[in-house]
């Protein structure tokens, strides 16, 4: 960012996007120190792109609902079922889906496969993403 000037990336004239004048600086100056520190500390190519892929994947709606009763409590594929008022296909695919990201994980008792968030991270990541949704 060169200045202070305002950049958005990927948005197009014309698609609601109000940018005051106040929005921007007067004045063409580069903080070379704060942004050589930023530029340290920026993550790799790679992780950002796996971020990106994460929060893909936690992007549908569905799969929101099922990270949430996860949230809540361990399930089985019917209990699943049951609770989101869908097909056994239809969970299923999206656990597929959840499981390859490594947000879900499960375990056989039996014949039963019961599935839970695959770890604390996803636990904060869920109630962050909420609170953030929540509040005013």
């Amino acid at each position: 960012m060169n200045g202070c000037s305002f950049i958005v990336v990927g948005v197009e004239v014309g698609m609601g996007l109000d940018v005051k004048e106040n929005d921007i600086c007067e004045v063409n100056y580069v903080h070379e120190s704060v942004v050589q520190e930023v530029r340290s500390r920026m993550p790799a190519t790679h992780e950002v792109e796996q971020l990106a892929a994460l929060f893909k994947v936690m992007g549908d709606p569905t799969r929101i609902r099922i990270i949430k009763a996860l949230f809540l409590h361990e399930l089985c594929v019917c209990d699943l079922t049951t609770v989101l008022g869908m097909t056994q296909s239809a969970v299923s695919h999206q656990l597929r889906v959840l499981r390859d990201h490594r947000l879900v994980k499960f375990r056989r008792d039996g014949k039963i496969v019961f599935y839970a968030l695959d770890d604390q991270h996803i636990i904060n990541l869920f109630r962050e993403g909420l609170a953030h949704v929540l509040h005013d």
